[in-house]
C-alpha cells in the first residue's frame, strides 16, 4: 500500500501538505494515519501558518515509535488572533501621556475611549499583470464591500519587464477565506500570498454637521480622548455638491469650517455630549454610511437631529 496511505491523501485533499523528509519517504513509514487526519479536517477550519495571537494554552502529546532524528510529538497551540499585542518588529508604542492613563473610562464599557488596541490582521497580495485597468476600480470596491479593511495597487515591474501591478488586501483573519475567494474570481491571478499582521487603529465616530444644501459626516479619530484625525466623507460632500449644483472644493471647505465649529479639531478632547450621541445607539453613523441613496439620507438626518438634541451650539448651520 502506498505511503501516505489512499484515505490520507483524499482527506488533505484542498490543504497543503509536505513530505516527511529528504530520501524516500515510504522508507519512513506512515507518519500521518486517517484517524490523526479525520480529527484535524475536523476540528480546523482551514490549513494556514501559524498566525500572530495571544497563546493562552499549550499542549504535546508523544507517541510509541520513535525514530532516528524525528521526535514523535504533536503539539497544539491555543490563541486567541483578535486579543494579539505588537510582534517584536512592530513599532514601539509612544509613551503615554496624561491623556492616556487608565481610569475609570477604562469601566465604561465597549464603547470608552480607551485609546489604540492592537488587532490581528492578514496582508493578502497577488501580483497582476494580465488584468484589464478598466476592471481595478471594481475589483478594490468588492472587496472593501466583502469585509476588508483595506485594499490597494502598487505599480511594479515583473519579469521580463511586464509594467503589473500588486493588489494588497488587509482583513481580519477570520474573513481571509472569503477576500481569497474573491481575488481569485475577479482577477487573473494564480496565486495568493499572505502573511500576519498586527494593526493598531484609532478609536473613530462619525458625527454629522450641517453645510449649505444637506449634512456631511466628519470621520473623527481619537487616541485617550483626545482627537486626532478629523476628516468630512467625501462621498457625502460629492453627495451635496450634486444636489446643490455648487463645486466639491466649496462644500468641502464648509464641512472642514463646520467641524472646527463644532469643537471637532485636532489636539481637542472629545466632547463628552459626542460621546454620548456616538454610544447611544451603536453602529447608526455605519448604516448611514451603507444604506442605499435615500434611507441614508433619512438616517444621517436622524443622526444629525439626535446629535443636535445632545449638543446643543455644537454643530454648525448655514
Amino acid at each position: 500500500m502506498p505511503v501516505p496511505v489512499p484515505a490520507v491523501v483524499e482527506l488533505a485533499i484542498g490543504w497543503r501538505v509536505s513530505a516527511g523528509g529528504p530520501g524516500d519517504v515510504g522508507a519512513l513509514g506512515e507518519l500521518a494515519t486517517p484517524t490523526g487526519m479525520a480529527l484535524v479536517r475536523t476540528l480546523a477550519a482551514e490549513c494556514v501558518d501559524l498566525p500572530t495571537m495571544t497563546v493562552e494554552a499549550v499542549g504535546v502529546g508523544a507517541g510509541g515509535r520513535d525514530r532516528v532524528g524525528r521526535a514523535n510529538v504533536v503539539r497544539v497551540i491555543v490563541g486567541s488572533a483578535r486579543a494579539a499585542g505588537p510582534t517584536r518588529n512592530a513599532r514601539p508604542q509612544e509613551t503615554a501621556g496624561p491623556a492616556e492613563e487608565a481610569g475609570p473610562q477604562e469601566a465604561a464599557g465597549p464603547h470608552a475611549d480607551r485609546g489604540p488596541r492592537a488587532e490581528a490582521a492578514l496582508l493578502l497580495e497577488a501580483n497582476v499583470d494580465d488584468l484589464d485597468p478598466r476592471l481595478w476600480p471594481g475589483v478594490l470596491a468588492g472587496l472593501m464591500a466583502a469585509g476588508a479593511a483595506d485594499a490597494w495597487l502598487v505599480p511594479i515591474l515583473m519579469k521580463k519587464g511586464r509594467p503589473a501591478h500588486t493588489l494588497s488586501v488587509l482583513c481580519a483573519p477570520e474573513l481571509a477565506e472569503r477576500l481569497r475567494g474573491y481575488i481569485f474570481a475577479s482577477t487573473s491571478t494564480l496565486g495568493v500570498r499572505e502573511s500576519a499582521r498586527v494593526k493598531t487603529p484609532l478609536d473613530r465616530r462619525f458625527v454629522p454637521v450641517r453645510v449649505p444644501g444637506g449634512r456631511v459626516a466628519v470621520k473623527v479619530g481619537s487616541r485617550g480622548g483626545v482627537i486626532l484625525q478629523v476628516t468630512p466623507e467625501f462621498e457625502d460632500v460629492a453627495a451635496v455638491s450634486r444636489q446643490s449644483g455648487r463645486p466639491e472644493r466649496v462644500v468641502l471647505q464648509e464641512a472642514q469650517v463646520a467641524a472646527a465649529e463644532a469643537g471637532l479639531v485636532a489636539g481637542a478632547a472629545v466632547p463628552g455630549a459626542q460621546e454620548q450621541a456616538g454610544t447611544a445607539a451603536p453602529g447608526t453613523h455605519e448604516q448611514a454610511r451603507t444604506a442605499a441613496p435615500g434611507t441614508r439620507e433619512q438616517a444621517g438626518a436622524a443622526v444629525a437631529d439626535a446629535h443636535e438634541q445632545a449638543t446643543p451650539g455644537h454643530v454648525a448651520s448655514s
